[in-house]
């Protein structure tokens, strides 16, 4: 992996979408969306879970942050978790076609840790 010290905040932002959505696609997710913006929040990634549900995917990259002890985790914090749902339910009331009634919807977080020497570290929790 290239010098990621010396990426800017939204390079580091596009490569861990691009990796999670590789990985989701991997995991036999369909990616029918990236970016979906509202003027109060933005939507990562919007997908197709094998299953059938609607996902919706919140991306958090980090570089470096083991030097400091943070996770890519602790950059999701409760006022952002809210604005996501709300944004979410807006897509929803936009696009009732695309959640299945049986499956329904849910938000998921890929969280990636980015580190030069190594290759990226993904953890995804389901449902948060």
């Amino acid at each position: 992996m290239e010098d990621l010290e010396d990426k800017d905040n939204i390079s580091i932002g596009k490569l861990g979408e691009d990796l999670a959505c590789e990985y989701l696609a991997n995991k036999g997710h369909r990616i029918l969306q990236r970016n979906y913006r509202k003027p109060w929040g933005e939507i990562d990634i919007v997908a197709r879970a094998k299953d059938n549900t609607l996902v919706f995917v919140e991306v958090k990259a980090l570089v470096g942050g083991e030097k400091i002890g943070l996770t890519p985790e602790d950059n999701l914090t409760a006022a952002k978790l809210m604005k996501l749902r709300r944004t979410c339910a807006a897509f929803v009331a936009k696009n009732p076609d695309l959640v299945n009634e049986k499956r329904g919807w849910r938000i998921d977080l890929v969280a990636i840790t980015l580190n030069s020497e190594t290759k990226p570290e993904i953890r995804h929790y389901e449902n948060i």
